[in-house]
């Protein structure tokens, strides 16, 4: 099949391919993720990231190529989560704007569009990484502006792009040493090599008969019409026990499927993590409806038996506040922005509250499990109503989007870039709504500096980090964002990092226990850790954090 002109109708379909590969995929590029810690999600973050894009573009008549384009960068950047699904969104960008007025697209058009979204992409992260999935895109335009010299059929400039991709992906664990020692190509890599795939697809004809078309009325079938009205307005977003209304529709027995269903087992079970649950399956799809803190481990689960060829996730306190701003917007248009505001993202009411009663103005769920997107972070700066606003992101995977989303405000937004909660919280000492925006990012920044912190959780497959050997089911100990300790012991691992975690210096030990641990747990480790180090100060706070049941800072 040859294509020598990509039409808003082929586009739409490269774009609704792409969405279902990535789609089908996104547990697979998850499980690449380097460290064997739970919360791996690339794939996840890239997947709702390119969704966002897709569902613009999808819902568009426009028979434009350059405005459906347009669409498809403004949804992958608002939708943007994680620094992969930022990247996504930039590679995306930069492809819109160079087909901006280009109503169809040649097979030059498409190679250099891809070119000029490396471009964009690489403009956008400080200190690109080689090995990564900039690497891959960029050797896979290289591969399409060769190609392109040389035919005018656009499939033949795709299939170079794929190969090129692949390729490419192969080559990382040459490039970053840490992929090699842990035997996994880069997760991004894989990531945009699956929506290249796609794209290859439609426009060869090979799409599968399974092709993806995001509607929300499908899902909303399943829900009573009144589920998501009545009495919101008044209702207290700090009350939503279940923050996430989560949705996902399972093919039975696809894409790798390594448990049977039965009905009753696996709604018994899903029964567990959240409420507002409706589970309707036939012999051939299982569609899910919950509210939940934990949509990851929701969609790990169904993932189990079969494809999640659908899946949606709607913040709701977000949501909630959303509607009470609506409700009292004239009257807090009348109240003068406040001049200071300080919004941070953490997972767990005993952090917000442990934030809050710090000083801080709005605390947006999110951060291990659930990174936030880009439009989620830009609605807690406008929820802060304040004219400059400092954000906290507490994870290095978060720093892309916030910085998007404060190009994005309307207000002036200085991003200080906690990578861990301990380090959020280390900052705020410093904190002082006295002195200018600058100032205050300047000082928090260097008061990061000040903390050592620890995170607890268990690993999820074997693997070998640094020369150091873990087994699945191990409780490892990460300082500072790396993996130092791994015992079959959870208290024993804890004890082990602290001690790696002290020195002469160390006066204040600051141990916050999730929810799968309890006060008794940390207090134990309190007392072990003040009858071996006498001198030093043991304070204990509830998180209620997830997947980590202990985060450790040492000051």
């Amino acid at each position: 099949m040859k294509v020598t002109e990509i039409t808003a109708t082929e586009f739409q379909s490269m774009i609704r391919t792409a969405a279902h590969r990535i789609n089908k995929n996104a547990e697979f590029v998850n499980s690449l993720n380097v460290f064997p810690v739970p919360d791996g999600d690339t794939g996840t973050n890239m997947n709702l990231t390119f969704q966002s894009g897709a569902k613009a573009v999808l819902e568009s008549d426009a028979d434009h190529v350059g405005e459906l384009a347009q669409k498809l960068g403004k949804g992958l950047l608002m939708g943007a989560r994680g620094n992969s699904g930022v990247i996504s969104s930039q590679l995306f960008r930069g492809f819109a704007k160079f087909v901006e007025k280009k109503a169809t697209l040649n097979a030059t058009d498409l190679a250099d569009a891809f070119a000029a979204g490396v471009e964009t992409a690489y403009n956008a992260v400080m200190k690109p990484v080689e090995g990564t999935i900039l690497t891959v895109a960029r050797e896979a335009a290289k591969a399409a502006l060769k190609s392109a010299k040389s035919t005018d059929d656009t499939v033949i400039v795709m299939d170079a792009t794929v190969k090129a991709a692949r390729r490419a992906l192969a080559k990382t664990p040459d490039l970053l040493p840490v992929l090699k020692e842990v035997g996994v190509v880069d997760s991004g890599g894989q990531g945009l090599t699956f929506l290249y795939e796609g794209f290859y697809e439609a426009l060869s004809g090979e799409s599968s008969d399974e092709e993806y078309v995001p509607d929300e009325r499908e899902m909303g079938e399943m829900v009573n019409a009144t589920h998501h009205q009545g009495a919101q307005t008044q209702l207290n977003p700090d009350d939503i026990v279940y923050g996430y209304c989560t949705e996902m529709m399972v093919g039975l027995g696809k894409g790798g499927a390594t448990k049977s269903f039965d009905y009753d087992a696996f709604r018994e079970y899903l029964s567990k993590f959240g409420d507002s649950l409706l589970v309707i399956a036939d012999e051939e799809v299982v569609k899910v409806h919950v509210h939940t803190e934990h949509p990851g481990t929701v969609f790990r689960f169904g993932q189990q038996f079969g494809s999640l060829d659908k899946i949606k996730i709607d913040n709701m306190r977000l949501q909630h506040e959303s509607i009470i701003e609506r409700e009292g917007e004239m009257a807090q248009e009348e109240q003068p922005l406040a001049d200071f505001a300080v919004v941070t993202i953490a997972s767990g009411d005993g952090l917000a509250e442990l934030f809050k009663s710090m000083g801080v103005t709005y605390v947006l769920s999110g951060g291990q499990t659930m990174n936030p997107s880009t439009n989620d972070i830009l609605d807690a700066i406008k929820a802060a109503h304040a004219k400059q606003v400092i954000v906290l992101p507490n994870n290095s995977n978060i720093f892309m989007a916030a910085d998007e989303a404060a190009k994005e405000a309307d207000v002036d937004v200085a991003i200080v870039k906690s990578r861990t909660v301990s380090q959020g919280l280390t900052s705020l000492l410093a904190y002082n709504p006295e002195r200018s925006l600058a100032e205050n990012a300047a000082e928090m920044t260097e008061s990061l500096g000040n903390v050592v912190s620890g995170q607890v959780t268990q690993s999820i497959r074997n693997s070998t980090i640094a020369g150091l050997e873990i087994h699945d089911g191990d409780w490892i100990g990460l300082i500072d964002g790396d993996i130092k300790i791994a015992t079959d012991d959870r208290q024993q691992t804890t004890l082990d990092m602290v001690k790696a975690m002290l020195d002469e210096d160390s006066e204040i030990v600051t141990v916050i226990y999730g929810q799968d641990a309890s006060e008794e747990d940390a207090q134990v480790i309190g007392d072990a850790i003040e009858d071996e180090f006498p001198d030093v100060e043991v304070e204990i706070h509830e998180g209620d954090q997830p997947l980590y049941p202990f985060l450790v800072s040492v000051e």
